[in-house]
């Protein structure tokens, strides 16, 4: 009993003495806040000393390398003010902490170059002579330097005044509670960006994506500015009822779906991510390799892994361009490969379709053969579909004759029926030259002739309708071998490839 409430004690300790610590923290990052703000407003306004200072003390609060920087940048701009060696000393020692703290920074290049730049000229000016020391000869009245009067500060070099203003950094924090959580940026599909707690520097709009094994997936939207500090601190809750997958392959990098292949890919290997129960089907896939399936039956709260083991296959490379290119879609055997040209990708050997559309033009449709290690070229050359204006007259015609043999067959059946309904009530015709019989027998003859006539347009207007008018689109083929030799190089092995043609 004695070692159970022991144990509840320290658990309970550590809660708190966790919960501090944390406490401390977000306190601590408050701070920094606070000081980094009033140091960009003092360096915006001249006040280099007390930007110092503040960088110094937001530093102090949270070590971030990037407060050291704006520390050294603020004694930069004093020094170039007033030609101050002693600010010059001080913008290079704080800008040789800021590389030591962060020895892969991306500017590691411009600030090396700031500071050789920043000792040539502390080493210039104390080489200089001081000012009112020059000799001269004369018995007139005239006033010398050096008797009281202000001395000016000397210009800087040529080479302080190439590296400009420097303008204070800006830096994007990024915590989560818990922490050593996952942060993807804008899109899962470009795979992990970092883990919590982050801090670096961003410019623009982001999508903060965090997740964590068991937790609710938290989304956010930050508007990173250059020059100022941006705390992003998010606090994910528990969700028990997902389970959590692991997604490795032998290929890294390899294209994973899952459940829906034209939802597009969720991301590349390694991935891991919360997913809900049931059964899912995973598919991984990588250029040049037979694409690997699995389904898994999901259970909440435990870990499943999917282990892709991608097998080569023989592939050679398709290659289509051409004019216009730009505004086409190219398919390949049923299915998109490409939605807008030039189109290079890796095509597994064998016989394919290839079809490249372009509104307002002939489609290019070619049965090709893709040999392993070769790269086929196909140059397109689309034309225009032509105008079917001669068709649309034929129709027209066709209609025309169609609608006077119509009102030819009607006159000639009108007078047929007359000279009918006049016989049958005993009056015959006294004259068997009587003009409508032969009146009569040209209506019918013209109506048949303009039913032909109408029926031979029809099938003209058909023909020009659908056929092949115009310039044919056309496509040159080009087959070119390649070649696989292993390489060597100072910082990878691995083979490199040869087009001869």
């Amino acid at each position: 009993m004695k070692l159970r409430v022991l144990i509840a004690i320290c658990i309970a300790v550590a809660g708190f003495v966790t919960t501090s610590a944390r406490a401390q923290q977000a306190d601590a990052l408050k701070k920094a806040q606070s000081a980094f703000d009033q140091a960009q407003l003092d360096y915006l306004q001249g006040k280099y000393d007390e930007a110092a200072k503040g960088f110094q003390e937001a530093y102090a609060s949270r070590p971030f390398p990037q407060f050291l920087y704006n520390v050294g940048a603020s004694f930069h701009m004093k020094g170039k003010q007033a030609s101050d060696v002693a600010s010059y000393g001080q913008a290079v020692e704080f800008y040789k902490r800021y590389l030591k703290e962060e020895p892969e920074a991306t500017d590691k290049a411009k600030v090396e170059k700031a500071i050789g730049v920043l000792e040539a000229e502390i080493k210039r000016i104390k080489d200089a002579p001081p000012p009112g020391t020059g000799s001269g000869s004369g018995t007139g009245s005239g006033s010398s330097v050096g008797s009281g009067s202000a001395v000016p500060p000397a210009a800087p070099s040529q080479e302080v005044q190439q590296l400009g203003d420097v303008k204070v950094r800006g830096l994007v924090v990024i915590e989560s509670e818990p922490q050593n959580a996952t942060i993807y940026l804008d899109d899962k599909k470009k795979g992990p960006f970092a883990q919590t707690p982050w801090s670096g520097s961003l410019d623009g709009e982001h999508k903060v994506i965090i997740e964590k094994r068991g937790y609710k997936i938290s989304e956010s939207t930050l508007s990173a500015d250059p020059s100022k500090l941006f705390v992003l601190r998010v606090v994910i809750s528990q969700e028990d009822y997902l389970g959590w997958v692991e997604v490795t392959s032998n290929v890294p990098g390899a294209e994973v779906f899952i459940d829906d292949k034209s939802v597009g890919a969720m991301g590349k290997t390694p991935l891991s991510q919360n997913i809900k129960p049931g059964k899912h089907t995973f598919w991984i896939s990588a250029e040049g390799y037979r694409e690997y399936s699995e389904t898994v039956d999901i259970a909440a709260g435990e870990t499943h892994a999917v282990k892709a083991n991608l097998n080569g296959t023989p592939v050679g490379k398709l290659n289509i361009i051409g004019l216009g290119i730009e505004d086409s879609s190219i398919s390949l055997d049923g299915s998109t490969l490409c939605e807008r040209g030039p189109c290079l990708k890796a095509i597994p050997q064998g016989d394919h379709t290839v079809v490249v559309s372009r509104p307002g033009y002939k489609s290019f449709v070619r049965r090709i053969n893709i040999q392993a290690k070769t790269e086929t070229t196909i140059k397109v050359s689309l034309a225009e579909v032509p105008s079917r204006s001669d068709a649309v007259v034929a129709y027209v015609l066709a209609a025309g004759f169609a609608g006077g043999g119509v009102y030819l067959g009607t006159q000639a059946n009108k007078l047929r029926d007359d000279l009918k309904k006049e016989i049958a009530a005993g009056m015959p015709p006294v004259d068997s030259n009587d003009p409508r019989f032969t009146n009569g027998k040209l209506y019918a003859v013209f109506a048949d002739a303009a039913y032909a006539i109408a029926g031979i347009t029809a099938l003209t207007a058909l023909y020009y309708t659908f056929r092949d008018k115009g310039a044919p689109t056309t496509g040159l083929v080009d087959v070119r071998a390649m070649t696989l030799n292993p390489q060597v190089g100072p910082h990878y092995a691995g083979v490199g490839m040869e087009v001869t043609w």
